[in-house]
């Protein structure tokens, strides 16, 4: 799943693709040797998923004007998902841009840099979902039921299975 993920991301954002590993990055990273995207490692993961955010703000290439998050956990988003979301950011930069599923909203979700500072304040395990709930009325929502699939547990795996062979068929 996480060399789709950074398949679909490079495919986005080039060689500005910050892949961050966390509690198995000594097993995943050799695998990753050959991708363009920057591999980092978050020696913190234990204190929650904002800890990653963080460390992928800093490691940004200078200039960028966004930051595009994406899970590795939603393996039905497409790359042509994540390139209405930036085309969608790219109408009102100024703006958040996520992804909608249903009546949630989160990521795949792209932050321009004026949030960045609320970026690297987050802690702990909710992520930017904080941010996109702080500035509800700064979000400009792109419909993606693809986003509402992440794998958390084996079972999440059968219905993506499910969900392949159907599109597949």
């Amino acid at each position: 799943m996480i060399h789709i993920a950074i398949t679909r991301a490079v495919a986005v954002a080039g060689q500005a693709t910050v892949v961050v590993l966390g509690a198995h990055a000594a097993s995943i990273a050799p695998m990753l040797r050959h991708t363009p995207a920057s591999i980092i490692v978050n020696r913190q993961w234990r204190s929650g998923l904002a800890s990653s955010i963080r460390l992928a703000v800093e490691r940004l290439p200078a200039g960028v004007d966004a930051a595009l998050i994406t899970l590795a956990d939603q393996p039905l988003v497409t790359a042509a998902d994540l390139r209405r979301l930036v085309s969608a950011w790219r109408r009102q930069p100024q703006y958040a841009c996520a992804a909608q599923y249903g009546s949630d909203v989160g990521v795949p979700a792209i932050f321009p840099r004026s949030m960045f500072g609320d970026l690297l304040g987050l802690r702990g395990d909710r992520g930017a979902q904080v941010l996109l709930s702080r500035y509800r009325d700064r979000v400009i929502r792109v419909a993606m039921p693809a986003a509402r699939l992440d794998v958390d547990h084996p079972e999440d795996l059968l219905e993506v299975d499910t969900r392949l062979a159907s599109t597949s068929a």
